[in-house]
């Protein structure tokens, strides 16, 4: 970049942060001063999500002419035993024992799908069998190949049961196409890079996303599951494992449950529970052993993002056990629609490869607020960076000035640190604010703490390496 380019770009950003503090300070909340404030907005959000209740009446997948030998394609029996169910007022789609192989999914209202013990669904590798519907992809929304399970402006929709659904992806199907050595992929061998340019540019352009056509020979690999703006969605019990991508990620849905669900695979880019731009979610008693962040909350990246204008909002995260993955809870990077009121409590992490506890990752080419996050009862074997990280620099800067604020860490024990305790990298102009951290304890840490611009931190009783903690004196970074 140019002296001059270099000049306007941090003039622009200068004069639109001035104006972008000076809105929302008016509505920037009340800082929290007791945990007892976040546990009762808790408990409020809590009664606001409702599993969704279906008849009681089954459609076995078998009645429909599926087999379950494995090889078989029994895409035309799930599609009719949904149907069927879906015009009959909904009830349970019942996947019996066995192993069933398929194309896409597609539910309709009112319909649980429902894996009896020892059923397995088992996705078809064939590209031919994946239709092409509007999807997102990497928080941009474009029309690509199916999710596996997929569902648009549907509601009152469901996987339960005790089964297996297995993405059927490996280092010789759906993996290579990340484009990387160390999941299959070889010199001459396709690979998303060429797509995934050309659908930033096509969100940068602010094409109508139903005319960015991708799908066969553009390798961008498909979801597990995404329902895309609907309401009442639960998914209870499951095991998922393989996924081409990511594995869940419900987009600008409302009313969302994920409770009692394992999410195992360590491809590229298999985060576990992405929910992007959703409101009223609760992520409960899960199991993530993953090749990415566990859990990233998410709501769209830079123009569809904010286009969108759908923040992330009113998350309940507890009880999980992060066995293995990057990032135990993250925020963003596709984050342009903001985030508030995300709480996380009793959980459990520990792994060689988990890099950061909660890491909040965002840049000023999202922008979008991230407030009232509270973290509660958090136990952590070892992690490798930060287990506190804010960065407001993850990709190239633009003109949308990103604020993050009103954060609340309590209870939080770490038995072998890594390099940081707290990491921020913000803007001067947008410092973080409102950072308190409470009755935590941070053991076999390299460094306490790389801080740039913050505002308003505070410690009470928080030990690292043995010693009371106190934030540094960042004010000459002012």
């Amino acid at each position: 970049m140019n002296l001059k380019k270099r000049f306007t770009t941090k003039l622009s950003l200068v004069v639109l942060s001035i104006f972008l503090l000076a809105v929302t300070t008016k509505e920037e909340p009340k800082a929290w001063t007791s945990s007892s404030q976040p546990l009762k907005e808790m408990a409020r959000i809590r009664k606001l999500i409702k599993a969704p209740v279906f008849k009681n009446k089954d459609y076995n997948i078998t009645d429909f002419g599926a087999k379950a030998d494995g090889g078989t394609k029994n895409t035309a029996a799930f599609k009719k035993a949904i149907e069927a169910c879906n015009a009959a007022g909904g009830g349970r789609v019942v996947v019996p024992a066995g192993e069933f192989l398929t194309g896409p999914i597609y539910l309709k209202s009112n319909v649980n799908l429902h894996l009896k013990d020892g059923a397995t669904i088992i996705f078809s590798r064939d590209t031919k069998d994946y239709p092409i519907v509007l999807t997102r992809w990497e928080g941009m929304d474009c029309m690509n190949y199916s999710p596996q399970i997929y569902a648009y402006g549907e509601k009152n929709i469901a996987i339960t049961g005790n089964g297996t659904i297995n993405g059927n992806a490996d280092k010789n199907n759906w993996w290579p196409w990340k484009g990387r050595a160390s999941y299959g992929w070889k010199k001459g061998d396709p690979n998303q890079f060429a797509a995934r340019e050309s659908l930033h540019v096509l969100m940068k352009q602010k094409i109508d996303p139903k005319k960015r056509i991708f799908g066969e020979g553009h390798y961008l690999r498909p979801y597990m599951i995404q329902p895309y703006n609907c309401k009442n969605f639960l998914v209870s019990g499951v095991k998922l494992i393989d996924s081409p991508m990511w594995f869940a990620s419900p987009v600008m849905c409302e009313n969302v449950i994920f409770e009692n669900v394992k999410f195992i695979s360590h491809g590229p880019n298999t985060d576990g529970c992405d929910p992007d731009a959703c409101k009223n979610v609760l992520i409960k008693d899960c199991y993530f052993d993953t090749g990415d962040d566990c859990i990233a909350i998410k709501s769209g990246r830079d123009e569809d993002g904010r286009g969108n204008k759908k923040p992330a909002e009113n998350h309940i995260i507890e009880g999980c056990e992060m066995k293995d993955g990057h990032g135990g809870i993250v925020i963003g990077s596709e984050i342009a629609g903001g985030a508030k009121n995300i709480y996380a409590i009793n959980c459990k992490m520990d792994s060689k490869n988990l890099d950061r506890v909660l890491r909040v990752k965002t840049s000023s080419s999202r922008g979008g607020i991230i407030e009232n996050i509270f973290l509660k009862d958090i136990t952590v074997g070892s992690y490798g960076e930060s287990a506190i990280h804010f960065n407001m620099f993850y990709e190239n800067p633009g003109n949308f000035m990103p604020v993050i604020r009103n954060i609340w860490v309590e209870n939080l024990n770490v038995e072998k640190g890594g390099k940081y305790a707290v990491f921020v990298d913000a803007y001067a102009e947008s410092p973080v604010t409102n950072l308190k951290i409470v009755n935590s304890d941070f053991k076999g840490v390299k460094e306490p703490f790389k801080i740039n611009h913050v505002k308003n931190m505070d410690m009470q009783n928080v030990t690292i390496n043995g010693q009371i903690a106190k934030f540094p004196d960042t004010s000459k970074n002012k």
